[in-house]
């Protein structure tokens, strides 16, 4: 497992975004809640705990929304105005810390989740996932609806 280097660098999609992370996350997990499918239009949503101290934005401006959260608490989202990439979350009832977004890190290789959180909202597909083709490259689309319309696998 490759271990993180601080600061660790990160930034949104279009780049307005960029912050650092400079010192240890306390912990790093995957949720399965129904708002982390809905962000990630997936299974999951990965979160990295961190002391507020150590997230530094470097430059741009976030802009928020809050929700409540299944937990009972309230979920204030910060994420680029321009893009709308997700930074970070944070709950007003503890300002020490946020969970960011660690797919918006430059190396997303240091991730190691130690738990899946809210698995009673997990999906069922999931337990298939390992099982399914890996494809290293965005396959050809063309040539994918074409062997589908064959009733062959364009995998």
């Amino acid at each position: 497992m490759k271990e993180m280097s601080f600061p660790a660098k990160g930034n949104c999609q279009c780049g307005n975004i960029t912050y650092q992370v400079v010192a240890r996350p306390i912990a790093t997990f995957a949720c399965h809640c129904l708002d982390c499918q809905k962000l990630s239009t997936s299974s999951f949503s990965v979160s990295m705990m961190l002391d507020r101290s150590s997230f530094e934005l470097l430059s741009g401006d976030l802009k928020s929304w809050e929700r409540s959260t299944a937990a009972g608490g309230i979920a204030v989202c910060r994420f680029c105005p321009d893009c709308g990439n997700r930074i970070y979350h944070e709950n007003p009832d503890k300002p020490e810390f946020i969970r960011l977004k660690p797919g918006t890190l430059e190396d997303t290789s240091v991730l190691n989740p130690m738990a899946h959180v809210w698995t009673c909202r997990e999906q069922p597909w999931l337990a298939n996932f390992a099982d399914l083709p890996r494809v290293d490259k965005q396959p050809d689309l063309a040539t994918a609806l074409q062997a589908l319309k064959e009733g062959r696998s364009p995998f």
